[in-house]
C-alpha cells in the first residue's frame, strides 16, 4: 500500500535554468519500501495555506544492484508555469529540508532482458528512461538501447552529463540520437519537431523497428501521441509500446450519462473495505478520499495512474485516461479519480 514518510533532501543539482534535480535520502529502516522498478515515479507532498499539493515526478536514478533498497532516490522536476510545486522545488527546496515522500508506483518499467529496446522521449520524458537506460545497461550484457530524444535547445535539455556519461560507457549498446526543435545543431539531424509524419520516415532508416522488443514513449501528450501512430503505421503491435504522458492540456470534459439518483461505492484499501453514499458529481476518488483520507492518488488528472483500482462490480464512466493501457482496461482497472458512477452500486478494490 502506497504511504508516505519524511525524507531528508541531500542534494538540489540545477540542471537548465529551469530544472533541477533533488536527491533524497532514503533511511535504512525505510528501503524495503522504496524498493523500486526502473521508470517508476514517486508522489511528493507539501501543504501551503492549508491545501495539500501532490505532484509526481519519476525516479531518474538507476535501480541498486543486488536487489537491496536504495540508499537515495533522484527525481527531476522541471517548472512548470504557475505550478504550485514546482516553483517550491526550483526557488526554495534546500539541502538539509524534508519532503513528503510516496513509496514508489507506476508501471512505466522495463525488467533488464536480452535484446533490443528504444524510447522516443521530449523534455522531461527523459527522466523515467534515463532510469530504465542505466539499469538495463549495467545489468543486462546481451541489450542494447536506441534513445531518440526531443528538446527545444541544447541549453533547455536535462540530464546532457548524465546521457553522454551512459553514451561513453556503452558506446557498442546505447545509441543516442538528439533532435532540437528550435536551434540547429552543429552536426546530426535538422531542427523541427518530432511528429508523426517525420518519425514514419525516420525510424526506419535509424533501427530494425521490428526487431525492437519494446517501446518507451515519454513526454507531453502531443508527442507520444504521434509516435504511436507512427510506430503502428509501421506495424508495431500495440504491446510492445509502452506510454507515460507527463503533460495533457485542459479539455471541457466528455458529456456523462446522468448518475443515479443515490449511488454507493464499495472500497477495498489495505485490508479494510467500507460503503459510502456518492455526493452530486463527485467522482469515485471523492467519495472515498471523505471517508479515507489514505486513498492513494497524486495527479488527480488522468496521468499518473496512482489511483488505479479493480472494478469488481457495477459500472463506472471514465472522463479521460492517460495512464492505463488497453490491456488494463479490458481487465476491469479504472482510473478513481475519473471515474464516475453509471450503476447504483459500484465496488472497486485498490488492493489488486
Amino acid at each position: 500500500m502506497a504511504r508516505f514518510h519524511p525524507l531528508p533532501v541531500a542534494a538540489v543539482d540545477r540542471l537548465t535554468d529551469d530544472s533541477v534535480a533533488l536527491t533524497l535520502t532514503v533511511p535504512p529502516e525505510l528501503r524495503e519500501e522504496y524498493r523500486h522498478a526502473a521508470g517508476q515515479h514517486l508522489a511528493l507532498r507539501r501543504v501551503r495555506d492549508g491545501e495539500e499539493i501532490r505532484r509526481t515526478y519519476s525516479i531518474c536514478s538507476p535501480v541498486p544492484d543486488g536487489g537491496a533498497g536504495p540508499r537515495e532516490l533522484r527525481v527531476g522536476v522541471r517548472l512548470v508555469e504557475g505550478g504550485a510545486f514546482s516553483t517550491y522545488a526550483l526557488k526554495e527546496i534546500a539541502v538539509g529540508d524534508e519532503l513528503e515522500v510516496m513509496t514508489p508506483a507506476g508501471r512505466f518499467t522495463l525488467d533488464p532482458a536480452p535484446g533490443l529496446y528504444a524510447a522516443i522521449v521530449g523534455g522531461s520524458g527523459i527522466t523515467p528512461v534515463l532510469s530504465i537506460v542505466a539499469t538495463l545497461l549495467a545489468r543486462e550484457p546481451g541489450a542494447r538501447f536506441c534513445l531518440i530524444r526531443s528538446d527545444r535547445t541544447a541549453a533547455s535539455t536535462m540530464f546532457l552529463e548524465e546521457v553522454a556519461d551512459l553514451k561513453d560507457r556503452h558506446p557498442e549498446r546505447f545509441q543516442l540520437v538528439t533532435v532540437l526543435s528550435r536551434e540547429e545543431q552543429q552536426a546530426g539531424l535538422p531542427s523541427g519537431r518530432l511528429d508523426r509524419e517525420r518519425l514514419t520516415g525516420l525510424l526506419p532508416a535509424l533501427l530494425p523497428v521490428d526487431r525492437v522488443a519494446g517501446w518507451f514513449l515519454c513526454g507531453p501528450y502531443g508527442l507520444v501521441q504521434g509516435a504511436e501512430r507512427a510506430l503502428r503505421e509501421l506495424g508495431v503491435a500495440r504491446t510492445r509500446i509502452h506510454e507515460e504522458i507527463f503533460h495533457v492540456d485542459e479539455a471541457a470534459p466528455a458529456p456523462r450519462p446522468p448518475a443515479p439518483a443515490h449511488s454507493t461505492v464499495t472500497a477495498r484499501l489495505d485490508g479494510r473495505g467500507g460503503s459510502w453514499p456518492v455526493q452530486d458529481g463527485e467522482s469515485v476518488l471523492e467519495t472515498v478520499l471523505r471517508n479515507r483520507s489514505d486513498a492513494p492518488y497524486a495527479c488527480k488528472g488522468g496521468v499518473c495512474g496512482t489511483c488505479r483500482a479493480f472494478l469488481v462490480s457495477g459500472e463506472v464512466r471514465m472522463d479521460r485516461n492517460f495512464a492505463l493501457e488497453p490491456e488494463e482496461t479490458e481487465a476491469g482497472y479504472v482510473l478513481a479519480c475519473q471515474s464516475h458512477p453509471v450503476t447504483e452500486k459500484v465496488e472497486l478494490d485498490f488492493d489488486r
